[in-house]
């Protein structure tokens, strides 16, 4: 099994890459957005500074979400454990201005062959809707 490169559209945010940064590369961070979380979907939720353990609905293990590796200002780097596959995926930003940054996901996954023409679309639009997302957080009000 060969990992497959998806990358999402590059959003742009309306403020520096290090009010970028301070915010993403926290963990903690989800507290602010924990309600915005579908109760439905994610039934447990541990946060640490470095990782977050969730319970989702429909897999049997709890999966984790730890960051890897940082780049100030530039790259935050995520593993994933307790998914029946392997991957990782990053977050990159490039600051234009001080009131522009660019922010662009990249996931890279061991997706079976089988299950690869089933997920390769809504993986895309999932990436492309949380860099989205991501563009639009208040950072700013978040220091």
């Amino acid at each position: 099994m060969s990992q497959s490169k998806y990358e999402s559209k590059i959003s742009s945010a309306p403020c520096s890459a290090q009010q970028i940064y301070r915010v993403l590369s926290d963990m903690r961070s989800l507290e602010r957005v924990r309600d915005l979380i579908p109760q439905d979907k994610i039934q447990e939720m541990f946060i640490e500074p470095d990782r977050v353990k969730l319970k989702v609905d429909g897999l049997a293990q709890k999966i984790t979400i730890a960051i890897v590796d940082r780049i100030e200002n530039d790259t935050i780097k995520f593993g994933l454990e307790g998914i029946p596959m392997e991957g990782n995926f990053w977050i990159q930003l490039k600051e234009v201005s001080p009131t522009d940054t660019r922010i662009k996901l990249t996931v890279k996954a061991d997706i079976p062959f089988m299950f690869k023409f089933m997920v390769e679309k809504k993986l895309q639009t999932g990436l492309d809707q949380a860099a989205d997302m991501l563009a639009q957080f208040p950072y700013a009000m978040w220091q």
